[in-house]
């Protein structure tokens, strides 16, 4: 993924900035869009890196003419702007799908039903016991997103949402 692209980035919570943050680390346009109130941290960090964003809407024309949409998992793939985005063939992918991309460290990512979090938290444990530069990520942690600005962990304990 060489070429700038215009990137929408729909959910403005740890994943949604991180992804916005690595998006233009990466020479990309982003527009981060969400349908609540963004919590007044993330708001402040997006001002801070002037990032664009929106709140309490979707500017449905703008997300529509996207190159790609990086959605938060909390946001259903029934979801009426996920469905028309998919009709008109743009790529909607997740923080940890778009993050991934630009790392080549390992990662161990876990998810299911039970159990995530503490087998997430035990695994960086024995890891960072063991001498390993292993950072947390996903929903225990920092965004994998932010994390692969700087890239600077030997590999990643990822937590996956069921709903990724």
């Amino acid at each position: 993924m060489n070429k700038k692209q215009n990137i929408a980035i729909l959910g403005a919570g740890e994943s949604g900035v991180g992804a916005a943050l690595l998006a233009q680390a990466k020479g990309h346009l982003p527009f981060v869009s969400d349908m609540g109130k963004i919590k007044l941290s993330f708001k402040t960090e997006l001002e801070e890196n002037n990032l664009e964003y929106e709140e309490g809407m979707h500017s449905e024309e703008r997300i529509l003419a996207a190159d790609l949409v990086i959605k938060s998992p909390g946001i259903p793939n029934k979801a009426p702007i996920i469905k028309k985005l998919k009709e008109k063939g743009i790529p909607v992918i997740s923080e940890i799908e778009f993050a991934g991309r630009y790392s080549t460290k390992k990662m161990i990512c876990i998810t299911g039903s039970n159990g995530k979090t503490t087998t997430t938290l035990w695994i960086h444990h024995i890891l960072t016991k063991g001498g390993k530069k292993a950072e947390l990520a996903g929903n225990v942690g920092k965004s994998l997103a932010r994390q692969v600005i700087l890239d600077e962990a030997e590999m990643y304990v990822v937590e996956l949402s069921s709903f990724n």
